[in-house]
């Protein structure tokens, strides 16, 4: 009974930090306007568009995915084949793969993965939209999963809640380790 208590009282809590901004009804308007402060030869356009699919393809994902809890335990469904995506990276790769189909001029598209250095925290991953030629850390967070469906957006240096590394980076150090871990080559003896 403890066990049962104490599990409805952490889903109580992770539902409750899971609670996305309100809206305001002009997230796309915002959110163009934030990729066109990105530099001064951002094409409007492709920052209007980039931002009306980044909102249109969220909602489309949202139906695909089956999105009807929290990113926690929605997770927990995935894992247990009760949904058929819908964990933070393939929020990352879905949102990556439809924008770049936009073939964007002066826009770069990224990947990146927080938390893979700590223990205590489940790896998040992210896309990210830059200026042609910028690093993610230029660019802004479009991050689908945070809020289980309700796209959140940010400039990278505004996100505080993530310590964003380079996907590339991550996925290197993880098959060095891998590496590491392997043992030398010992042929049967006859």
């Amino acid at each position: 009974m403890i066990r049962i208590l104490m599990l409805v009282a952490t889903l109580a809590i992770v539902a409750a930090c899971a609670a996305p901004p309100p809206s305001t009804g002009d997230e796309v308007q915002r959110l163009t306007a934030e990729i066109q402060r990105l530099g001064p030869d951002i094409d409007p356009e492709e920052a209007r568009r980039a931002a009306q699919v980044a909102y249109s393809y969220t909602a489309q994902l949202v139906d695909e995915y089956q999105i009807t809890d929290p990113p926690l335990i929605h997770n927990a469904k995935v894992n247990k084949g009760l949904r058929p995506r819908g964990l933070c990276w393939h929020w990352a790769e879905d949102i990556e793969r439809r924008l770049k189909q936009e073939n964007f001029q002066t826009l770069e598209l990224h990947r990146a993965i927080a938390n893979a250095d700590n223990p205590l925290r489940i790896d998040h991953s992210t896309a990210i939209i830059s200026r042609k030629g910028e690093s993610l850390y230029e660019g802004v967070v479009l991050d689908p999963w945070r809020y289980g469906g309700v796209l959140f957006w940010s400039p990278l240096v505004e996100d505080t809640r993530y310590d964003w590394v380079p996907r590339d980076v991550v996925l290197e150090k993880r098959r060095q380790e891998q590496v590491a871990r392997l043992k030398p080559y010992q042929p049967a003896t006859p």
